[in-house]
C-alpha cells in the first residue's frame, strides 16, 4: 500500500498520534524511517536506507553530457536526478516526479534556496483540496517540503516547481508529486549544499536509455 501526499498531509494534520500509530498503513510507513537526527536545530526522522532499493541510493556514476559541470539534469522517466561533475561523472540521486497530468519538461535555474522552508499550498492545489491549510511552518513534521527547497525559475519567473525533501520516502522512484521533484531528505540536504543559486537545470522526459545504450552507466560508487 502506497500512501499519497494528500493522505500523509491530511492524516498528519488530523490523526497523527497514538491512534494513527496503531493502523497498518502507519506501521508500514514508519518502517521507512530509522531514528532521528538534528539539522539546524530541527529534529527529523532519518530515512531507513536499508528499506530502500539500492538503485535509488545516492551514488557517483559515469555520465557523458554536453551540459556544463554543475548543471542538474532530471530524467523523469527513470526517476533520476544527475548533478554533473568533472571527469565525465555525475552524482545520481533517486527522485519522485510528477504524476500523470503534472509532468513538466524544460530548462530552469535555481533562483532561490530555503532551509526548512514554509510550505504554502498553491491556489490551484487548495482549489482541488480545500481542506488543506493555508500554510505549514518550516520544520513541522507535517511539512511536505522537508528540510530543504530549491525553487526553480524560468526567465525570471517562478515556475512553481521545486527540488525538495519528502514525508514519503517510499514515493522515490515513482510518479507521485504535483510536479515537484522529490528527494530523500538526506539527498535534498546534500544537493542544497552542492547547488548555488543560479544553478542551471534541465528536466527531460528520459535520458538513461540513451546512456545505457552508449555504455555510459556501468560503474557506480556509493556517496556517503
Amino acid at each position: 500500500m502506497v500512501l499519497t501526499r494528500r493522505e500523509i498531509i491530511l492524516g498528519g494534520l488530523a490523526l497523527l498520534g497514538a491512534g494513527a500509530a496503531r493502523t497498518p498503513a502507519f506501521a508500514q510507513a514508519s518502517s521507512y524511517f530509522a531514528g532521528t537526527t538534528v539539522d539546524n536545530n530541527v529534529t527529523f526522522r532519518k530515512t531507513n536506507f536499508a528499506k530502500i532499493d539500492r538503485k535509488w541510493h545516492r551514488q557517483v556514476v559515469k555520465y557523458f553530457s554536453s551540459e556544463p559541470i554543475g548543471t542538474v539534469v532530471v530524467d523523469t522517466r527513470h526517476h533520476f536526478l544527475y548533478l554533473i561533475m568533472e571527469n565525465k561523472t555525475a552524482i545520481r540521486y533517486g527522485v519522485g516526479v510528477g504524476r500523470e497530468g503534472f509532468k513538466w519538461f524544460g530548462r530552469a535555474t535555481v533562483d532561490r534556496k530555503s532551509l526548512w522552508p514554509r510550505w504554502t499550498p498553491p491556489p490551484e492545489m487548495r482549489k482541488r483540496h480545500p481542506e488543506l491549510p493555508e500554510f505549514v511552518a518550516g520544520g513541522s513534521p507535517k511539512n511536505p517540503l522537508g528540510p530543504r527547497a530549491m525553487y526553480l525559475h524560468r526567465d525570471g519567473a517562478d515556475t512553481g516547481y521545486r527540488f525538495h525533501g519528502t514525508l514519503e520516502p517510499w514515493s522515490i522512484g515513482k510518479d507521485a508529486s504535483s510536479g515537484c521533484i522529490r528527494m530523500f531528505n538526506e539527498d535534498a540536504i546534500d544537493l542544497y549544499q552542492r547547488c548555488p543559486v543560479g544553478t542551471a537545470v534541465q528536466v527531460l522526459p528520459h535520458i538513461a536509455d540513451q546512456a545505457q545504450q552508449a555504455g555510459q552507466l556501468p560503474e557506480t560508487t556509493a556517496v556517503e
